[in-house]
């Protein structure tokens, strides 16, 4: 019962005491490490959903990834405008992404079982990392997965790659030509 009003106030937490709560929190994360191991999650009802656990074998970390703008850089050298190369550039992974491989290369030992989003202000954005410990939890189902984070198997790493859409392959995510040349043809009509 208790996470029904847990996940209600996440919903949207400018609207509810959540926003004045991390408020307060986010000026005690701005002066701790980017990285910080952390004792219970911030939203249980998120961790849990993902995977987590209280008990020994489960880590969390607390990563703080900086935000930036999509604009690149103007180059100093001449060209036209076409090849100068600064607009209309997307970011190949997600801050979400990011945040996972720094965990997973903060704790070598460990396997990156999940993340969730925290908080954000103007300059940061804080996720909650989960981590499976597989000498501890060995017959656990991501205990095998070697460096998984690296390889794109967490659910940030599958939708970097195109294959959230419904559980399927990347060439799912959008319609097949076939179907493209059928829409026109009966739009024509």
């Amino acid at each position: 019962m208790a996470y029904k009003y847990i996940a209600d106030a996440w919903k949207n937490p400018n609207k509810t005491y959540v926003k004045d709560l991390m408020w307060q929190r986010a000026i005690t994360w701005r002066k701790q490490h980017a990285i910080t191991r952390i004792e219970r999650p911030t939203r249980l009802d998120r961790a849990r959903n993902l995977g987590y656990k209280a008990k020994q074998g489960y880590v969390l970390a607390r990563i703080r990834v900086r935000r930036s703008g999509f604009r690149k850089t103007r180059p100093t050298g001449g060209r036209r405008q076409k090849r100068l190369g600064v607009n209309k550039f997307k970011v190949a992974k997600s801050t979400r992404l990011i945040a996972e491989e720094r965990a997973g290369k903060r704790f070598p030992n460990l396997e990156v079982l999940n993340s969730y989003w925290v908080w954000e202000d103007g300059q940061s954005k804080w996720y909650e990392v989960i981590m499976v410990d597989p000498m501890i939890l060995p017959d656990h189902p991501i205990a095998s997965q070697t460096r998984r984070v690296f390889r794109g198997l967490t659910s940030a790493g599958k939708e970097v790659r195109g294959l959230h859409h419904r559980g399927k392959g990347a060439e799912k995510a959008r319609p097949s030509k076939q179907a493209v040349i059928k829409k026109r043809h009966q739009n024509k009509q």
